[in-house]
């Protein structure tokens, strides 16, 4: 059960599920690819695989351990396998959502979320799927909350 599901309060549900996009695979493969490929020595070769296998194991970790959710009454964003960093805002907590995306994003659909709260905290959340739809998906949540 992932964290979110244990952490509902009572009449809470979740209303919209942010996923971690593919390209942060993307480096890992690259160094790989160019170790192998590349007319250098073989303990460079190695070398450049092994950062790239590192790479890789890193942004696995970070996709199956990093959750965002949109629920019913808070925006919840859960980072980390051993340490665990989690923020928990109240729909009126959160004074803005912001989505950054580099040309690359853009042509890949994803993107940084960056959730400002109350008070001055920020929290980003890097390499989303569709952040303009989560964010869009946010704003249409809450304005249904008001009415």
């Amino acid at each position: 059960m992932s964290y979110v599901e244990n952490n509902l309060m009572p009449d809470e549900k979740v209303l919209f599920k942010a996923k971690i996009h593919w390209i942060i695979y993307l480096f890992g493969v690259i160094l790989i690819l160019a170790g192998g490929v590349l007319p250098i020595a073989n303990e460079l070769k190695i070398i450049i695989c092994l950062i790239g296998l590192y790479s890789l194991v890193k942004a696995f970790i970070f996709a199956k351990t990093t959750e965002l959710v949109i629920t019913s009454k808070r925006v919840i964003a859960k980072f980390g396998l051993i340490r665990r960093n989690t923020v928990e805002l109240n729909h009126t907590q959160v004074e803005s959502l912001m989505v950054d995306q580099s040309i690359i994003d853009r042509l890949v659909n994803a993107g940084t979320i960056l959730i400002q709260g109350t008070g001055g905290s920020s929290t980003p959340i890097p390499q989303i799927v569709r952040p303009l739809e989560f964010r869009k998906e946010y704003f249409s949540i809450v304005e249904n909350d008001k009415k």
